[in-house]
Formats: C-alpha cells, sequence, structure tokens
C-alpha cells in the first residue's frame, strides 16, 4: 500500500504542477486548441490558434510537454516528404488532471461498489456486500503495508503513528487527539458520504477496521464518531474509558 500511496501523492503533485502551468492564459488556450485539433499540430498552428510569434508559441509547448499534458514528435504535415528540416508537432498525451483540495478518493468508493456488485455472495444484500468488500479491501491494505514497512509488533500507539502517516496519504487528515487516538479531519469520500451516510460510513469503518486487522494493530478499533466537516470514523482504544489502561508499547 505505501507505494501505491506514495504514487498516489506523487500523481497529486504532478496534477498541481499541472494545473499551474496551464494557469497562463495563452497557454491554456493553445492546449485547448491542440486538444481539439484531432492532429498533431506544428509550431506556427499552435502559434497562429493564439496569436504569438512562433518563438512564444515554443516556449509554451515546451513548458506543456514538461508538464506532461502534450508529447512532440517529429512529422511531415499532410504525410508528404520536404527537403529540409521536418517540423516538430505537439499532441495532447493521455493524463488526465484532477485535483481536489481536500484530497478525495470517490474512484475508491467505485472500485469497493464494483467489486460488491461482482462478488455478492448468496444470502448477501447490497449493503452486506459492500461491508465485506470494504473490510477485505482494507484488510488487504494493511497487509501489504505490514509486508513492505516490517514494523513487528504493534501496540497501540507505535500502531496509530503507522497508521498516521499511511492514512495521511489516502487524504484522511489524521491528527494525533492522544497516545492511542487519532481523529481524521478529512473524508476522502465527502459529498457521498452526506448522500448515503448508513452505507458510506459503514464502508468506511469497515475499510479502516480491515486496514487495523492487516496492519496487525493491537489495541485500537475503528469507530463511528461522526462530526460535521471530519470523516465520521475515529481510532481509538478497545477499552473506550480511559487511555491509560491501554497496555504501552515497548
Amino acid at each position: 500500500m505505501a507505494s501505491d500511496q506514495t504514487a498516489q501523492t506523487d500523481a497529486a503533485g504532478s496534477a498541481i504542477d499541472s494545473v499551474s502551468v496551464l494557469s497562463e492564459d495563452s497557454r491554456r488556450r493553445m492546449f485547448a486548441f491542440i486538444r481539439r485539433a484531432g492532429h498533431a499540430v506544428t509550431r506556427d498552428e499552435a502559434a497562429a490558434s493564439v496569436g504569438i510569434s512562433r518563438k512564444l508559441a515554443a516556449f509554451h509547448l515546451d513548458k506543456l510537454v514538461d508538464a506532461g499534458l502534450l508529447r512532440t514528435r517529429v512529422e511531415t504535415p499532410g504525410g508528404i516528404r520536404k527537403v529540409g528540416r521536418r517540423p516538430k508537432v505537439y499532441e495532447p498525451t493521455d493524463a488526465q488532471i484532477t485535483v481536489s483540495i481536500p484530497d478525495r478518493r470517490h474512484e475508491l468508493l467505485a472500485d469497493l461498489l464494483l467489486d460488491a456488485v461482482l462478488t455478492e455472495e448468496a444470502g448477501e444484500n447490497a449493503a452486506q456486500a459492500a461491508m465485506r468488500s470494504a473490510e477485505r479491501r482494507g484488510r488487504q491494505m494493511g497487509e501489504e503495508a505490514r509486508e513492505e514497512t516490517r514494523p513487528g509488533r504493534l501496540g497501540p500507539e507505535r500502531g496509530l503513528t503507522a497508521c498516521e502517516h499511511l492514512l495521511d496519504r489516502c487524504g484522511y487528515e489524521p491528527v494525533r487527539e492522544g497516545p492511542t487516538r487519532l481523529r481524521l479531519r478529512n473524508c476522502p469520500f465527502h459529498p457521498l458520504a452526506a448522500k448515503a451516510p448508513d452505507l458510506v460510513c459503514g464502508m468506511n469503518q469497515a475499510f479502516l477496521g480491515g486496514f487495523l486487522d492487516g496492519l496487525e494493530v493491537n489495541g485500537i478499533q475503528a469507530v463511528l464518531a461522526p462530526e460535521p466537516d471530519e470523516c465520521c470514523v475515529r481510532l481509538g482504544p478497545n477499552n473506550t474509558d480511559r487511555d491509560d489502561q491501554m497496555p504501552q508499547d515497548h
């Protein structure tokens, strides 16, 4: 999971960089023109589309290539070979830009629901299948994280430290409220959770509970504790009366 989340974090950074590149008006209009052109575009065509010089167009096009929004190759327009240097042409890549602040993971929720539909067992209803799918995915991700990090025995405090780092990459914005309590300031599934709280919050709890089990964190559980504008789940001690009753890590 750690490698997957690192990749997601890197992708989010790249998306922000791409949005920054597109903040310049001529560059953004040039990019839109190339996406709609339906063919590879020369520097002259790109320059003419926004009314700037070929030299300035080349500068903007290179920025778009560096950001991964365009790719370039050398080609003779129209397939006719002419004498002299063949022009460089530009075309859009398959890059998709998604930037959300705070972080959202709607694709994860959709994937879990699709998995639930495809694996629904006899005697299950849709909600039960969704909970099972979420718990299984969370457990799998926890097992992968444990295999990668090999943290040894994880009591409540060390376990939450491991969870804090990994859940931050998932977009939960964790905040340590005490040695054995972790508050999740952001719901990655908002605003869908507000539309179907029983289903989505239940899946979220099942996912985080499965993650704790897969990571083998002792003495901590995922509990429903809804707060306005925050995640509906918190991580806390199995014995919720007093933190100091929890065994300490050694």
